[in-house]
C-alpha cells in the first residue's frame, strides 16, 4: 500500500501542480479596453469601462497664455485667499478668493469643453445659475423665496445645460473626425 499512501486528492493536486492557494479561481483572459466586440455580442465590462470614463481624444488643447499656468496659478492663489478669509474672518478675502477661483476654474473647464477634449457641461452650466441666484438673493433679500429662486435659477441651468452638451457634442465629433495636427 506503499503506493496508494502516495496518492493525492485532485484538489490538491490541482492547486499544488499550478503553485496556487486552496480555494484559487482559474484565470480567465481579459478583453481589451479598445478591443470591437464580436457580431451579436455585448460589449465587455473593458469596452463599456472605456466609454462611460470620459476618455478624452488626442493632446489637451494648447494655453492661451503662452505657456504660463495662469489658470493654475490663479486656482492656487484663490485658494490661499479662501484660507486666509476663512481663518481671519476677513469675508472680502473670502469673496475674492472664491471669485479668483471659479473663473479660473471656468476657463480651464471652457477650454476643455469647447474643443471637445472633455465634457464640462454640469460645471460650465452650474455657475451661470449660482451666480444668477446670489444676484436675486443680493437684489431682493430677505423678501425672495426658495420657490422663486428656484422658479428662476433650473430654468437657467437647464437651457444652459442643454446648449453646452450639444456645443460639446459638436466640438468633439470634429476632434474625433478631424484630429488636430501637431
Amino acid at each position: 500500500m506503499p503506493a496508494q499512501a502516495k496518492r493525492r486528492s485532485r484538489k490538491r493536486r490541482a492547486s499544488g501542480a499550478a503553485g496556487g492557494t486552496r480555494g484559487a479561481r482559474p484565470e480567465q483572459p481579459l478583453a481589451r479596453a479598445g478591443a470591437a466586440p464580436r457580431e451579436g455580442s455585448r460589449p465587455t465590462r473593458g469596452a463599456m469601462a472605456t466609454t462611460l470614463s470620459g476618455r478624452t481624444y488626442g493632446d489637451p488643447p494648447s494655453n492661451p497664455f503662452g505657456g504660463v499656468p495662469v489658470s493654475e496659478i490663479a486656482i492656487a492663489a484663490g485658494a490661499v485667499a479662501v484660507v486666509v478669509g476663512l481663518a481671519a474672518t476677513a469675508p472680502v478675502a473670502l469673496v475674492v478668493g472664491v471669485i479668483v477661483c471659479t473663473l479660473a476654474v471656468a476657463e480651464f473647464s471652457a477650454r476643455e469643453h469647447f474643443s471637445g477634449y472633455r465634457s464640462h457641461t454640469t460645471m460650465l452650466a452650474g455657475i451661470p445659475a449660482v451666480a444668477v441666484g446670489v444676484l436675486l438673493i443680493v437684489l431682493l433679500g430677505g423678501s425672495l423665496h426658495r420657490a422663486t429662486l428656484l422658479v428662476v435659477v433650473i430654468p437657467v441651468f437647464g437651457v444652459l445645460f442643454v446648449l453646452l452638451r450639444k456645443r460639446f457634442r459638436t466640438a468633439r465629433q470634429a476632434r474625433i473626425v478631424r484630429p488636430p495636427s501637431p
